[in-house]
């Protein structure tokens, strides 16, 4: 395959001819679905038939579907599963449990996504909740401690790749003491690295041998204060591949949020500069992604073997029933509702 180190939305539940004209001439290596591009089953997979048939081959699709909050796929066609933060309580109680209802829970998830050809969810979140951060993470987190969110996001990765989709570990290396929200504001954590490294860091540091991970638009002044962790060389060396050693493809976070400064090439070449793999835009706004292709070099070197061997853990797999699934899953919950 040929393919450029970046990762494009599209507009809406159709491709329009323009897109698919860009995405055959510009050769993402993947795309992304948001709640504006679903409409109904039939109409999700004729999309993303429509997305691969533009690149020429089974390109990678992703979406965002952790339960909770952030999920594109809602009722009534799709389930509304619980937030992490449900299975961060019931680990308190019942740690077996707890990673059992997880697995069953990202199993169902991977059977939905299947079923519409769907094969990576932007899912585990191992970020750890903080009072004095923002909410945009909130009851996404499964809990306050390493161990337990790092146990608790192995098990959701585990249950999603039974399902054939691969998981996307996020917000490499920690968004949860961010203090404002990362798609409006640049975020500025003061913490010492010290602190980072034992708490936050520790996560994604069970973590590291996950496929794909995506960077937090963070900034650690105590590290990099003139960069978040997308654009910095020395939060992405010394820290994700470094002292955290994720081994896997990394990606920015989306490139069209506000956290980021300068215009879309600016955004891209910094975030290629400091290490990243792979660019994500996900607004579907054709002229953006038309700069961001123009700076995403073709995809190669190790970064195009870390793909190769997060796809090569792509695999068919048997039909599952996801409602009973489910079932189980609120079955466990039950004993700390």
């Amino acid at each position: 395959m040929t393919s450029r180190a970046f990762i494009a939305g599209c507009s809406g539940v159709r491709l329009t001819e323009d897109e698919r004209a860009f995405f055959r001439a510009a050769e993402p290596w993947g795309f992304i679905l948001f709640a504006r591009n679903v409409e109904d089953p039939d109409q999700v997979r004729a999309l993303v038939e429509g997305l691969r048939d533009a690149v020429g081959w089974a390109a990678p699709v992703l979406i965002d579907q952790e339960g909770g909050r952030v999920q594109r796929l809602r009722p009534p066609h799709w389930t509304d599963d619980p937030p992490a933060e449900a299975f961060g309580a019931l680990y308190l109680a019942d740690q077996m449990a707890a990673l059992e209802a997880v697995r069953l829970n990202s199993r169902a998830i991977a059977a939905d996504l299947s079923a519409l050809g769907i094969d990576v969810d932007c899912l585990p979140v191992a970020d750890l909740r903080h009072p004095d951060g923002h909410g945009i993470i909130g009851n996404r987190a499964y809990g306050t401690e390493p161990e337990p969110v790092a146990a608790l996001a192995r098990a959701a990765a585990v249950g999603l790749l039974e399902g054939g989709v691969l998981p996307v570990l996020k917000h490499i290396p920690g968004h949860g003491r961010a203090p404002v929200d990362s798609h409006e504001k640049l975020p500025v954590v003061a913490a010492p690295r010290a602190v980072l490294e034992e708490q936050d860091f520790a996560a994604f540091r069970a973590l590291a041998d996950l496929p794909l991970g995506m960077t937090a638009h963070v900034v650690y002044a105590d590290i990099d204060a003139a960069h978040p962790a997308t654009t910095s060389p020395k939060v992405v060396a010394e820290v994700i591949r470094g002292s955290i050693g994720f081994s896997g493809l990394l990606m920015s976070d989306d490139l069209s949020m506000g956290a980021l400064a300068g215009d879309m090439r600016t955004r891209g070449r910094d975030a290629i500069g400091a290490g990243c793999d792979m660019l994500l835009h996900c607004n579907g706004r054709l002229g953006e992604m038309e700069d961001v292709a123009a700076v995403s070099p073709l995809l190669g070197g190790v970064a195009y073997e870390r793909a190769g061997r997060a796809l090569a853990l792509r695999e068919a797999c048997d039909e599952v029933d996801a409602a009973d699934l489910r079932a189980a899953v609120a079955a466990h919950l039950k004993t700390v509702a």
